[in-house]
């Protein structure tokens, strides 16, 4: 075995472990006192910040002064870790919430957290239900002033880039506020989908220009899905499925794509 992986068993593990029990309990007792979830938050972010620290992972974070944090937005990002929630926790400037699995709300800590902080649950198998919930998230997010994080993809990506979803679509065009990309490079070097050992390296965010939804309609979210991927797609260097030399003004592509009635 070797001394990486022997320290990985050993400390950084265990350190996740009980750094994870200990704010989730800060977290639930917290949320005895804040029904709106802000002071869960902030002990999130100190959770994201503890767990980097611990596994020897460095982040380099791009464009952040592009997130005003007076503003809510939804924000999307490439998956392709367990440390992906970390890294955002601890880098964005913003109050935000998961749109995450169901399944994760049934995790120990973690999805009780996700349920006390107002965290949106969303039932994948049942198309219906995750209609309703995404419309009542979009409701959130327009009366409450609070910013959503989702994965487009809908879950981790072995490889490469995956197809996304078009939940986050439906969701900002509901809502009718700017939407956020972001791309996450080199999370697979730090923590591979076949193992829970993190491994210690430096990782990038890079975020990009906000994406004005005002005008879109339901019809058009398809093209909007477009644009999100290309968006991140142009954020990623080729190892993580991006594409660097895409066309700086990539809205044009996805806008010519938007079905528009005649007249």
């Amino acid at each position: 075995m070797s001394l990486k992986r022997l320290r990985g068993l050993l400390i950084t593990d265990p350190f996740i472990v009980l750094v994870t029990i200990l704010m989730g309990s800060l977290s639930l007792a917290a949320s005895l006192f804040d029904p709106g979830g802000r002071k869960q938050h902030r002990l999130a972010r100190a959770w994201g910040r503890m767990i980097l620290w611990g596994a020897g992972i460095r982040v380099r974070a791009e464009g952040l002064e592009k997130i005003d944090p007076g503003r809510n937005y939804i924000l999307i990002s490439n998956h392709a870790s367990y440390m992906d929630i970390p890294v955002l926790l601890s880098c964005i400037p913003a109050e935000l919430r998961f749109l995450a699995k169901s399944e994760l709300f049934s995790v120990p800590f973690m999805g009780w957290h996700l349920g006390r902080a107002g965290h949106v649950s969303v039932p994948l198998e049942d198309p219906r239900a995750s209609l309703k919930t995404l419309s009542e998230a979009a409701r959130v997010v327009r009366d409450q002033g609070i910013s959503i994080l989702v994965f487009p993809e809908a879950g981790r990506q072995l490889e490469r880039l995956g197809e996304f979803k078009d939940g986050a679509a439906y969701l900002a065009i509901k809502s009718g506020v700017p939407v956020i990309p972001m791309g996450l490079a080199r999370m697979r070097e730090v923590l591979r989908m076949d193992t829970l050992l993190p491994a210690s390296g430096r990782v990038e965010l890079r975020v990009g220009d906000p994406i004005d939804t005002a005008g879109w309609s339901l019809k058009e979210r398809d093209a909007l899905t477009a644009l999100f991927r290309e968006r991140i797609a142009a954020l990623l260097p080729e190892e993580d499925g991006g594409t660097l030399d895409a066309p700086a003004e990539t809205y044009r592509s996805a806008s010519q794509a938007r079905k528009r009635p005649s007249g």
